[in-house]
């Protein structure tokens, strides 16, 4: 073991000499409390370290030991339904080591290598194997088929494997190669800030599917793709996230609770357990792996926690699962980089923040994708990343949500105005976008609607003409509105409330169907398409806004999935009638 002595101790910074033998980003053991620090800069023997704990109480003269390893995490069965700290270390774990009160350098291993996991080969002896293909599978949950590959580099002839029960540490098949003969157990090591490989990236052409209306229909989400949730204080960015987590259309969820406040974490330990998950009807714990580093943890673990939590969401990728990860909020994270890059005396940029703000966003958020994995057949696995944003006061000009804009391509930009008027979710159609709308388009063709891409344009355009009429509404009153502008603004008003409005906490409109969108779209787009041509030839504006059947336009989204046609055709045929009725009226 390489060891220094501290000369400095600045916050989370510590500076040792003596440490010529060790590398840059190698795991440290600072003093006898053996706090787990990181080198992040080398100058001769001098190093910089970024420590992981809380460093009150260090001083000039105690030693630093290098491990001579990255920081690593270990993956393995075990991780599903597991809460860690920003460095992988179990937080139920520590607390039976430590009890409440958590006290400084607890060492606890990652996963638990005293149980004992099923493991049922899904090769024999004799059977050809390179890395990445899959050796056999552990059942780690209900939800879960955890599968063991062949590690990194390894690739030749099966030798032995075994059906049985054993320990992660236990070996499980022997494979001969070029080199020898290569031990497989059941778990594995991989440092942080590796991109895990594969084969070759795919074009994001496939829907992620929500259940969100606002998102699915009009900023959606490609699988393997990448989002920014931007949004001030109390807009909702956890709720909407806790929402993907629970409907989108992936296998595995990775939560990576980031620099959030202590109650917002306890919320997401609370609530996850609890939630049924619609998949299984069990817990959605039994597909989840969270991590928890809160705002009063040490600043310098956030950096950590964000790599710890996409290395985990790549090893199920690599099983070829949809896997989803949550990060709420890379804020907090470019605070942490602020912080040391002050400690550093480097050159800020704008706001303080570090030059290199920018890369180091862009370094995480290109770790997504939809690939085809490393193995012998090509199986497909995706990573979609959706990270939250917190810019003060909401003001998106600042530097980490520009930086973040130039990076991804969905933008759900959350207004404050909007969660206030308990308009959940608070996605403001004015300033949001996706840029995955072209490469979707002939997605939705085949899976959704053929003109879906097209109801959706007419939805759009409806609302931005509202934005503009409202301005003239605001000046002049709706009095100087004419008939067809009355009516637009009626239908956008629809749109909003009926439409975009969704109650997370409704068991039906909580999840809405691309099938159902569809009809909800239409049945709305054909009130407006009927009720102008009905005031072109002479009805009455106030009848063809106070329709009855508007009610049951508006609670279309409260019909069960299996109800919606025989819904939609009455609405359309009692819309008909009622549109014919006016028409009459109007001519008397």
């Amino acid at each position: 073991m390489k060891s220094g002595t501290i000369t400095k101790v600045a916050g989370p910074l510590v500076i040792a000499e003596g440490m010529r033998d060790a590398n840059m980003f190698d795991v440290v053991r600072v003093s006898n409390q053996r706090l787990i620090g990181e080198i992040i800069e080398m100058h001769g023997d001098k190093a910089s370290i970024q420590v992981y704990e809380e460093t009150s109480g260090l001083g000039p003269g105690e030693t630093v030991d290098s491990t001579g390893a990255p920081l690593s995490v270990e993956l393995g069965p075990g991780l599903i339904g597991s809460i860690y700290d920003g460095i992988q270390r179990p937080l139920n774990e520590i607390m039976k080591v430590a009890g409440t009160n958590l006290k400084r350098g607890v060492d606890v291993p990652s996963l638990n290598h005293e149980k004992k996991w099923h493991f049922s080969p899904a090769v024999k002896a004799g059977d050809k194997v390179e890395t990445g293909d899959v050796l056999g599978t552990v059942q780690e949950t209900n939800a879960v088929l955890h599968k063991i590959m062949v590690p990194d580099r390894v690739s030749g002839t099966v030798e032995k494997i075994t059906e049985g029960d054993f320990t992660i540490d236990e070996v499980v098949a022997v494979i001969k190669t070029s080199d020898g003969s290569a031990d497989v157990k059941m778990f594995t090591t991989w440092p942080v800030r590796v991109g895990r490989p594969y084969k070759r990236k795919l074009s994001p052409d496939i829907l992620l599917t929500t259940g969100q209306r606002a998102i699915d229909t009009l900023f959606p989400l490609a699988k393997g793709g990448v989002a920014a949730v931007p949004g001030p204080f109390g807009s909702g960015k956890t709720v909407v996230q806790h929402q993907l987590a629970k409907w989108a259309a992936a296998d595995i969820i990775v939560y990576i609770g980031c620099g959030e406040r202590g109650n917002e974490m306890t919320d997401v330990l609370n609530e996850f357990p609890e939630l049924k998950d619609p998949r299984t009807g069990n817990s959605l714990m039994e597909r989840t792996v969270l991590i928890a580093n809160t705002s009063d943890m040490p600043v310098a673990a956030r950096e950590a926690s964000i790599y710890t939590g996409i290395t985990i969401a790549e090893y199920f990728r690599d099983m070829g699962y949809t896997v989803a990860l949550m990060a709420d909020s890379t804020s907090r994270w470019a605070e942490a980089l602020r912080e040391m890059s002050g400690r550093l005396e480097e050159m800020p940029g704008e706001e303080g923040y570090p030059a290199y703000l920018g890369s180091r966003l862009a370094q995480f958020y290109e770790r997504a994708g939809r690939v085809i994995v490393n193995g012998s057949k090509d199986t497909e696995g995706a990573l979609s990343v959706i990270g939250a944003v917190s810019p003060p006061g909401g003001d998106i000009s600042e530097p980490v949500s520009q930086a973040t804009l130039r990076i991804v391509k969905v933008f759900w930009g959350l207004d404050a105005n909007l969660a206030y008027k308990r308009h959940f979710p608070a996605i403001n159609w004015l300033t949001s976008y996706s840029l995955y709308t072209d490469q979707l388009k002939d997605w939705f063709a085949e899976n959704a609607a053929p003109d879906f891409i097209d109801l959706r344009g007419r939805l759009m355009a409806l609302l931005q003409d509202e934005a503009e009429l409202q301005e003239i509404v605001n000046l002049v009153g709706m009095d100087a509105l004419s008939a067809p502008d009355r009516l637009k603004l009626e239908t956008s008003r629809s749109i909003r409330e009926d439409y975009l409005h969704q109650n997370a906490f409704d068991p039906t409109d909580t999840y809405t169907s691309l099938k159902k969108q569809v009809l909800m779209m239409r049945i709305i787009l054909t009130y407006y398409d009927r009720a102008l041509d009905a005031l072109k030839k002479g009805a009455n504006i106030e009848m063809l806004v106070n329709l009855p059947i508007r009610e049951r336009i508006g609670r279309f989204k409260y019909e069960q999935e299996d109800k919606i046609n025989e819904e939609y055709d009455s609405i359309a045929a009692q819309l008909d009638i009622e549109i014919k009725d006016v028409l009459e009226r109007s001519e008397d």
